[in-house]
């Protein structure tokens, strides 16, 4: 039975039983609808994208500097991991 729907006191008729499928069938597609529109990969990446550019800049588009300056910190660290690495094996 749809959510808010009431139950039928008594046998209910053909039409009612009618009215009720297409209610149901109204209700599924909007459901389907909103499932389609949240698993899209391009709106994934749109919202994806979004969250991203929220956590670096704020919302009048000024660079978050300390978040910044947290990801070129581990961008530089794992540089000097791969060179270290790459001098103790001898390498290039």
């Amino acid at each position: 039975m749809a959510r808010g729907a009431e139950q039928p006191t008594g046998p209910q008729t053909p039409d009612q039983i009618v009215e009720q499928i297409e209610q149901t069938r109204e209700q599924l597609a909007v459901t389907v609808d909103a499932l389609v529109d949240r698993t899209s990969p391009k709106n994934v990446l749109r919202r994806t994208a979004e969250r991203i550019k929220a956590r670096f800049f704020a919302p009048d588009g000024s660079p978050r500097v300390a978040e910044l300056a947290k990801v070129g910190g581990a961008v530089v660290g794992a540089i000097a991991a791969v060179v270290a690495v790459r001098r103790v094996a001898g390498g290039r």
